[in-house]
């Protein structure tokens, strides 16, 4: 059951609209940094090994079998030590993820103010963004906004035909990719805690089953 949540909370997250929206994007022949993904393929994998390990473990013990019991004990600690490394490793680049994302939209948001842009699909991209995200341009450049690229890019009220406020895209991208990886996190910590609820347990049915007088 754990492992049918976890890889639901994963696929979720593979298939959100605004980080799916963002990360397929492609300006020219760069593709969108998707380093993102990476911990939710490693999400994804352990929550389908997992449902296959707690059938394991869930068989060893109804036939009460050590080696069942054993190998279940064995994949949990493999798992646990696969997800400290993926949490590691999250940790190291979430910071990262956010900016590699933002140097991609400020790279864009340069090439659709030039002129020789209308060559690429800069303009398409910018316009993601910031439809996707609702907002409107980089930090660097809100002192300096001019109401000829705001007309063009940023997205407008549909009933009013005006263009409201928006907050800078750079925010807007932090918050995104934060509270995700803050799922990611919350995700990872509820499995490794069940993890080691289970290893104790299997090893304490493991040991109960050998020292049983039927055996």
């Amino acid at each position: 059951l754990a492992g049918g949540v976890i890889l639901g909370v994963a696929l979720w997250l593979r298939h959100d609209s605004q980080t799916t929206n963002i990360l397929y994007l492609q300006l020219g022949e760069k593709q969108a940094p998707n380093t993102f993904y990476v911990g939710i393929y490693i999400l994804i994998a352990v929550g389908a090994v997992m449902m296959f390990v707690g059938f394991l473990g869930c068989y060893g013990a109804i036939q009460e079998s050590q080696c069942l019991l054993g190998t279940f004990f064995t994949c949990l600690v493999i798992l646990f030590a696969c997800e400290v490394a993926a949490g590691i490793w999250g940790f190291v680049n979430k910071d990262q993820i956010a900016k590699d994302v933002k140097q991609f939209y400020d790279q864009a948001f340069q090439q659709a103010l030039m002129a020789e842009s209308d060559g690429n699909n800069a303009k398409a991209v910018v316009k993601t963004f910031h439809e996707t995200l609702n907002c409107c341009g980089p930090d660097t450049a809100m002192g300096v906004i001019t109401p000829l690229w705001k007309e063009e890019l940023c997205p407008k009220d549909s009933s009013l035909k005006i263009l409201p406020l928006y907050s800078s895209c750079h925010q807007k991208i932090d918050e995104l990719f934060s509270g995700k990886l803050y799922l990611i996190g919350i995700a990872a910590i509820v499995v490794a805690v069940i993890m080691i609820f289970e290893m104790i347990l299997s090893m304490v049915l493991c040991c109960g089953i050998r020292n049983s007088s039927v055996y």
